[in-house]
């Protein structure tokens, strides 16, 4: 085995807490914006989600390719500098502080036509990311030719701010730029993750990390755009509901709880509407008379979610609901039907293989 496959392997087989790397790379593929570009996406799942990581270097290097046949894009970068001759307006303040007419110059503020985008930068950044990433060999090499060649057109290899990229909007006719961000982007969140080594140091979910925690929130939504959407469900993340209120002091409104849904999907053809709340905690907390059960404030929180919603429309009538618990080595399938409401809880067992964990979840949500 080659020193490149060996460090692929190495890294592919540590752990965030107890979850292989190789699983969170799976959950950030389906939280990425990459499921909102539906060809690229589907490119990237009918292969082998194994190797995700050479996955997306292959989308990505081909997407560059593309991009650079037809000349990289270019953007307007604002300038500023000593001129011989007048370019955009002058800083008239700062030409006469330094006296610079008697020298035959002006201080000039400009814009420049350039390659050296914050876009073009994050690409060119997540070339090299991906070529110490990656386990084939010529991929490698491939990635770090075409970071070579953006060098050569004047794109820095240094990767852009978010509030850099926040600015360098992509515009409707950016098709290609849009999808090479984007799995850049994803490069760099592949990049991130071990306790053990790396550039970034995350805790274990077991020690409750927020980021871990809406990794898996996003990727069941991303999931369920992505396997639902295609056959008819349609699917909501973040929805908030209000209470039915018939009457009400001044002063409630500001104190009265909120209540927002993870996701809402709803089988339009069977008229079937499904409440899923994801957890990144146990399922089962300890009873007071010893062992282990339900943790009671979750089977609060889904019947006040059900019943609350009633009579607004025919679906919320037998709307189910689903917690969702990541796990490892564990499978928990438990239902329970209150007031016609069915309530179902499961864990998702992360320790599988990508294929089975596609496949399990598929089943969970569908169930």
């Amino acid at each position: 085995m080659s020193a490149l496959a060996e460090n692929y392997v190495a890294i592919g087989s540590r752990k965030i807490g107890r979850i292989p790397v190789r699983n969170v790379w799976l959950l950030m593929l389906y939280a990425s914006d990459l499921t909102r570009i539906k060809e690229a996406f589907n490119a990237l799942v009918e292969d082998d989600l194994d190797d995700i990581p050479d996955l997306v270097a292959k989308l990505l290097a081909h997407a560059v390719e593309q991009r650079l046949r037809r000349n990289v894009s270019r953007g307007y970068q604002h300038r500023a500098r000593n001129l011989t001759r007048v370019r955009g307006r002058i800083d008239i303040l700062r030409t006469e502080t330094q006296q610079l007419i008697s020298r035959g110059e002006v201080y000039c503020r400009f814009e420049e036509l350039t390659t050296n985008t914050p876009r073009n930068r994050l690409v060119r950044a997540a070339l090299d990311v991906l070529a110490s990433l990656v386990r084939a060999r010529d991929l490698s090499q491939r990635c770090r030719s075409l970071a070579t060649t953006l060098g050569r057109s004047g794109v820095a290899g240094v990767r852009p701010s978010r509030a850099e990229l926040a600015l360098d909007q992509i515009g409707r006719n950016d098709h290609e730029d849009r999808l090479m961000v984007e799995l850049a982007k994803l490069a760099f969140d592949m990049a991130l993750p071990t306790e053990q080594a790396g550039p970034t140091t995350l805790v274990s979910p077991e020690r409750g990390d927020v980021w871990v925690r809406h990794l898996f929130e996003k990727a069941v939504l991303g999931f369920a755009r992505v396997e639902l959407g295609p056959i008819g469900w349609r699917v909501r993340g973040g929805t908030r509901m209000d209470w039915q209120i018939s009457a009400a002091s001044d002063g409630i409104e500001g104190i009265l709880p909120g209540m927002i849904t993870d996701i809402i999907i709803d089988d339009v053809a069977a008229g079937r509407r499904r409440v899923i709340d994801t957890k990144f905690t146990s399922v089962l907390g300890a009873s007071r008379f010893g062992g282990a059960s339900l943790k009671s404030p979750y089977l609060y929180q889904m019947y006040t979610y059900l019943r609350s919603q009633e009579g607004l429309d025919l679906l919320w009538g037998q709307a189910s609901g689903l917690f969702l618990h990541p796990a490892v080595d564990v499978s928990i399938r438990e239902s329970v039907t209150i007031q016609g409401h069915a309530i179902a809880f499961a864990t998702l067992d992360l320790a599988q293989d990508a294929q089975t964990v596609r496949a399990e979840l598929r089943n969970i949500l569908a169930g």
